[in-house]
C-alpha cells in the first residue's frame, strides 16, 4: 500500500514548483477536470503504480488543490470503512497506517 506521504510527495510532479499552477485547460485544448476527479485518478493510479496516469492527473489541478482532494478522499474513505466495520474513524485510520491503538 502506498503511504499518504508518498502520494502527496508525488503530487508535485518534477519540474513543477509547489506554488505554480498548470496551464488553463481551455488554453491547452483539453477538458477541465475538478480537484476531486484529479484526486480520485491520482490515488487510483498510485495504488496501481501507474506513474504516467499519476503525472497526468497531477497536471489537471494545482498541487495544493490535488493535496486537498487527496486529503478529502482519505477522510471519506476512513468514514466509509468505519461505518462498514462499526469502528471509530480513529481506530480505522490507525489500523490502515499500521499504528497501535493510542
Amino acid at each position: 500500500m502506498t503511504s499518504m506521504f508518498g502520494i502527496l510527495r508525488r503530487a508535485v510532479a518534477p519540474g513543477r514548483k509547489a506554488g505554480g499552477s498548470p496551464a488553463p485547460a481551455a488554453a491547452a485544448g483539453r477538458r477541465q477536470h475538478n480537484l476531486f476527479e484529479a484526486a480520485a485518478t491520482f490515488v487510483a493510479a498510485s495504488v496501481e503504480d501507474d506513474q504516467d496516469r499519476m503525472d497526468e492527473a497531477s497536471g489537471w489541478v494545482s498541487p495544493e488543490a490535488l493535496s486537498f482532494g487527496v486529503g478529502e478522499l482519505a477522510c471519506r474513505a476512513v468514514i466509509a470503512l468505519a461505518r462498514e466495520r462499526d469502528e471509530s474513524p480513529e481506530t480505522v485510520a490507525r489500523t490502515l497506517l499500521g499504528l497501535s491503538d493510542g
